[in-house]
């Protein structure tokens, strides 16, 4: 290691290769305003406990050919997250090795043998960008506990709200985003035609971008921009996880809110979208069933996304009765614990008519309780929340959940 005594950039630099090493201490060695950090090893044996702190830029000298490399790398920049920018430097460039950098978000890419200059100009700009203010979309995903719940519903007013949430004259930028490729209702609750056509974009998911991502935008009256996809029930598919992937992570860095409106079914890509998720809500009914299926889902998820966000719960439809049989709110209260969050009330003619017009309960009936709750549950308790980083936001990555 080099270090300089009177730093003002600590650029950290990890490589298993003499040569490059000894280009990399000519370059920035003897330079007063950078301090230096040089390691010698490979990312795959020393990514997990590389210390990068003060860094302003870490370079990481990848041979892809090496087992687990790229999966290291990916891992690396997934904990650095948008703090610290990544340069990688790769023996070999191919169509499969700047896919897979580009889904990594690294900062930049440097192909050996390497000139100084250019290596010095990469570390300048990814500083540079490092330096600059960042936003990152506050991301709501609900999943079913059992089928019939009314997820969709929630899903479509938690957007509506969050669209909201700015006043009239300063909407922030909202996106509905309907994950259920095969069954999917928002469309349909809205009353929009649904414009996203992934077998288009499959064979090339690289050529998805803003322009096209405008294309396949359904937009609701409220402003509230939806993605979604033609239904296609006797059609069973799996899209590449890749799609869905770069789809979501374009989504997520154009808008300031994006609601998830999950599957039931679990898919390649499940996992990504959960641990890039903020709030993610298990909505339950007011059931026996239900409730058990909803703690052995908030089960399975945390043993599955250790360190992801923690699953809530929404029981909905909830009427309390007195002197009636059935589930009352200490029943739920024990039998779920410190996952459930909020009990949204039982409205079961507005919600109809609502989804027969394809507007917003408050459309319907202004001061509603189900939207009153939600605003508890959404705006006002979760507002402390916003602005706080979820690492793998915008890095909604399947080959770095698996």
């Amino acid at each position: 290691m080099a270090s300089n005594s009177n730093p003002s950039t600590r650029v950290v630099v990890l490589t298993p290769d003499a040569e490059f090493a000894g280009v990399v201490r000519s370059t920035f060695g003897a330079a007063k305003a950078i301090d230096l950090v040089l390691l010698a090893g490979s990312i795959a044996d020393q990514g997990a406990k590389l210390n990068v702190d003060g860094a302003a830029v870490v370079v990481v000298d990848c041979d892809d050919a090496q087992p687990g490399a790229l999966d290291a790398l990916g891992r690396l920049s997934v904990r650095l997250g948008a703090a610290v920018p990544v340069i990688a430097i790769t023996q070999s460039f191919d169509a499969a090795v700047a896919r897979t950098l580009m889904q990594m978000r690294v900062s930049d890419f440097l192909l050996k043998p390497i000139q100084p200059i250019d290596l010095v100009r990469a570390c300048a700009r990814a500083a540079k960008s490092a330096g600059a203010p960042t936003t990152e979309a506050q991301i709501y995903t609900f999943l079913s506990a059992v089928g019939g719940a009314g997820a969709t519903t929630l899903a479509v007013q938690t957007a509506m709200l969050l669209l909201g949430s700015g006043g009239p004259r300063n909407k922030p930028s909202t996106c509905l985003v309907d994950l259920d490729f095969q069954h999917g209702a928002i469309a349909d609750y809205l009353d929009l035609e649904p414009r996203l056509n992934l077998a288009e974009i499959e064979p090339s998911p690289d050529r998805l971008d803003r322009q096209l991502l405008e294309v396949m935008l359904s937009h609701h009256a409220s402003g509230l921009a939806v993605v979604a996809a033609p239904n296609r029930p006797a059609e069973m598919r799996s899209f590449d996880p890749d799609v869905v992937t770069r789809l979501l992570d374009l989504v997520s860095s154009h808008f300031e809110y994006v609601v998830f409106d999950m599957p039931r079914t679990w898919f390649a890509w499940t996992d990504s979208v959960l641990l890039g998720s903020n709030k993610l809500y298990i909505v339950s009914e007011t059931t026996v069933p239900g409730l058990r299926h909803a703690k052995q889902l908030v089960a399975a998820i945390k043993e599955r996304l250790d360190g992801g966000p923690q699953p809530q719960v929404i029981v909905n439809r909830f009427a309390q009765k007195m002197f009636a049989s059935g589930l009352g709110m200490s029943d739920i209260q024990q039998t779920m614990g410190d996952a459930f969050v909020s009990a949204i009330p039982n409205d079961y003619a507005l919600v109809r008519e609502a989804i027969d017009r394809g507007v917003p309960l408050d459309e319907v009936k202004a001061g509603n309780k189900i939207t009153a709750q939600l605003k508890k549950l959404v705006i006002e308790q979760n507002r402390a929340a916003e602005g706080k980083p979820v690492p793998l936001l915008k890095k909604l990555k399947l080959s770095l959940a698996g």
